[in-house]
């Protein structure tokens, strides 16, 4: 773990050089941000509300600025371009845990199937610890929003993120991996798994998009809400993979919704 925080760390400063390299001047923010997250994942009925609803989880992050408008090698104003004025570049670290099982019309209350029985015995976990960068973009003016306390930005962004993840799949009925625990469709072995499940810790990639507002608090503080989206380059972040080849319906890559609520502040 401690490997794949100082290549998260690595990552994050280099970003920092390249754009300093890029831009003669800029300014920066720092912040937090937190706020409950829904795992989309194959624990649960697709488009189901019970599901979306009870695969939650929290997250947390720290998060910087840089802010080409205002320079602080001068105290003042950047040239006054179409991109010091719309765009900043975000950095951030972040951490988010998901407790994972199944719900909707497979493990209904009036279903007592062996198959439903292992599906409601089934329980799951994923932890994440995320670093990326995003550029956002603010449609209005940077520049008058820094000025005027009490003004409203809107915001959208677009962005990648490298994560570590660790996994966990159980059953309270015992042990994973037998008939008399396990639905047979995680009893298929899946991508070089023994099996449709795994309990791991590995690194991935993934995209993200958000899109929120930014509130001026006071001349160097706004508080933040943002909506994010994000799409994993892999389908075993939640520990549950059945065969793509045989299940279908499964073979979709897992992602995250993220609405958080953020402080920030201009140093």
């Amino acid at each position: 773990m401690i490997k794949q925080l100082l290549y998260c760390l690595i990552l994050l400063f280099g970003s920092f050089s390249t754009v300093k390299a890029q831009f003669n001047g800029f300014s920066q923010e720092i912040g937090i941000i937190a706020g409950p997250i829904t795992f989309q994942s194959d624990y649960g009925q697709r488009s189901n509300l019970a599901t979306t609803a009870g695969n939650t989880g929290l997250g947390i992050g720290i998060i910087h600025y840089l802010n080409f408008s205002y320079t602080t090698d001068c105290n003042c104003y950047t040239n006054n371009t179409y991109f010091n004025d719309h765009f900043k570049v975000r950095s951030e670290l972040s951490y988010n845990k998901t407790e994972l099982q199944h719900f909707g019309k497979w493990v209904s209350s009036n279903k007592n199937s062996l198959t439903s029985r292992q599906l409601k015995a089934m329980r799951g976990s994923t932890a994440l610890t995320n670093l990326g960068v995003q550029l956002e973009y603010f449609p209005l003016s940077i520049r008058d929003f820094s000025v005027s306390v009490g003004s409203l930005i809107p915001f959208i962004g677009f962005g990648t993120q490298f994560s570590f993840y660790t996994s966990k799949a159980s059953s309270s009925l015992g042990p994973l991996g037998t008939k008399l625990t396990t639905i047979p469709k995680y009893l298929t072995p899946s991508d070089g798994r023994t099996f449709g499940f795994s309990t791991e810790g590995k690194n991935v990639w993934s995209l993200v998009s958000n899109v929120g507002v930014r509130y001026k608090l006071a001349p160097l503080s706004d508080l933040m809400i943002d909506l994010r989206f994000q799409y994993f380059f892999s389908n075993w972040v939640d520990g549950l993979n059945p065969n793509p080849e045989l299940y279908p319906e499964n073979k979709a890559n897992d992602g995250l919704i993220w609405i958080n609520l953020g402080y920030i502040y201009y140093l």
